[in-house]
């Protein structure tokens, strides 16, 4: 794979109780593209999306993933590698604030406390870079669902995401809310990252994918 390359996938393959899943999929992306991944349901999206997230792991194929071979056993095997994905059921903590979700497990301390001051800031950081004005000290609860999914993405730059996978990022979304979604996705790309985009909104991918991937019955198609 050559440098413009982020992440290619050969051969995979994977099955559920002698169903075949994924069958023999392939495909390579560049770094900064914007790469759509559709097809109906049953045609292997799920499966495909929890591979690279380190939910389920494929029976074969190969996975290249910034210029070297990866194995994704586990969620954080693929946290650690730079992959973060934004799932329909968003992985937030109601009750806590937006600064503590964006940097979960990882909060900073001074003197055995929590240090608020710079866990404040360092989250203004990452929505500054995301164009994005949420209060640092907001309750999660509080929140409408386009500006949770902003706080998702924030803890996947937190985290350093090189790759970001969205499943169906608009379906609970106004056309304003999708609009603001796009411009922040665009703005990102801009700074090099990498996103895989699922929608069963075909008019979407129009407006923000670079290229599109389709799945059929578990197979690459185009």
């Amino acid at each position: 794979m050559g440098n413009d390359c982020l992440l290619e996938i050969t051969g995979i393959s994977k099955r559920f109780s002698g169903v075949k899943a994924l069958d023999n999929v392939t495909f390579k992306m560049k770094r900064g593209e914007v790469r759509a991944l559709i097809g109906e349901n049953g045609a292997g999206k799920s499966t495909l999306i929890k591979i690279l997230s380190g939910i389920h792991t494929a029976d074969s194929g190969t996975i290249y993933f910034d210029n070297g071979e990866v194995a994704l056993k586990t969620p954080r095997d693929a946290q650690d590698l730079g992959i973060a994905t934004v799932h329909q059921e968003l992985n937030l903590v109601p009750s806590l604030t937006v600064s503590e979700n964006v940097f979960m497990g990882r909060l900073p301390y001074q003197s055995g406390i929590v240090d608020y001051k710079k866990l404040h800031a360092d989250t203004e950081q990452v929505f500054k870079r995301l164009g994005v004005k949420i209060e640092p000290t907001a309750v999660v609860r509080t929140l409408g669902v386009a500006k949770r999914q902003f706080v998702e993405i924030a803890k996947a730059l937190s985290q350093g995401a090189k790759l970001v996978i969205m499943d169906e990022p608009t379906s609970s979304l106004s056309v304003g809310e999708a609009e603001n979604l796009f411009s922040v996705i665009k703005t990102l790309q801009a700074s090099g990252i990498t996103f895989i985009y699922v929608s069963h909104k075909l008019e979407e991918l129009f407006e923000i994918a670079d290229s599109v991937t389709v799945l059929r019955d578990g197979q690459y198609v185009e």
